[in-house]
């Protein structure tokens, strides 16, 4: 068995609440035949891992950040 992959993501990937889905097309991944659809939130090191198949994704910490300031509305 190979090992899940691991999947750089950039704040533009991320969904407006700043979490990612999988199966995900930036892991290659034919939405059809993998698994339910999971929306994933990123620890504080901006890592995230899916409970059905194990991809892990990352994004900086930074990334995370600029992404949840471009969303606020006053």
């Amino acid at each position: 068995m190979k090992p899940a992959p691991v999947i750089e993501l950039q704040s533009k990937d991320l969904t407006p609440d700043g979490e990612i889905f999988c199966p995900n097309p930036k892991a290659d991944m034919k939405l059809w035949n993998t698994h339910p659809r999971v929306f994933l939130k990123f620890n504080a090191a901006g890592q995230a891992k899916c409970p059905y198949c194990g991809t892990e994704y990352h994004v900086t910490p930074e990334q995370t950040l600029v992404h949840e300031h471009a969303h606020v509305h006053h």
